[in-house]
């Protein structure tokens, strides 16, 4: 029997992290450049208002729809697949019209892993797999086996876990 990998798809899978950079440096007067951008959180680097303006887009029909693949990602899943049994776990139901646009980014830029490896959901303790890898220290912190934390600006400071920087560090890890 393979052991279980359950991936999120934000900022793991899928560049979330860089579609908010796309957005907000094509707004009205952006103060930040991109690399300014993935150096710290948008927390951090960006005022209220701006951050409460950019956070709005998740709720815009199409946000996740066209998100850009994280390098690497494709090509390392496929392998995991032909080792371990592979899960896709991500925090949906925040957002509920992510739920379609989301299956059919997975569709089709991850036509080989299964619907039924695919997991929309909120709290994601109840995971029952050996591996998590998961941009989000409060995921990780809650789950019963091995977290990986994927590196993304929110969460570098982060020292608890331990941590996966791209996709060829968790194939170096895990294959």
């Amino acid at each position: 029997m393979k052991q279980r990998i359950a991936i999120d798809m934000d900022d793991v899978m899928a560049d979330t992290y860089g579609k908010f950079a796309e957005l907000y440096l094509r707004g009205e007067a952006p103060r930040y450049t991109l690399e300014e951008l993935r150096e710290k959180s948008f927390h951090e680097i960006l005022d209220e208002g701006e951050f409460k303006t950019l956070m709005q887009n998740v709720y815009e029909p199409g946000f996740f729809a066209d998100i850009p693949v994280m390098e690497g990602a494709q090509d390392t899943i496929a392998r995991l697949m032909e080792k371990y049994e592979v899960f896709v776990a991500t925090a949906a139901m925040e957002f509920p019209n992510s739920l379609r646009e989301k299956y059919d980014w997975l569709a089709r830029y991850f036509p080989y892993i299964h619907w039924r490896n695919i997991i929309f959901m909120g709290d994601k303790s109840i995971l029952g797999a050996e591996y998590l890898i998961d941009d989000l220290p409060r995921n990780i912190e809650t789950f019963a086996g091995q977290g990986l934390l994927f590196t993304a600006p929110h969460n570098r400071d982060e020292t608890a876990y331990k941590r996966v920087n791209n996709w060829q560090e968790v194939a170096d890890l895990l294959l």
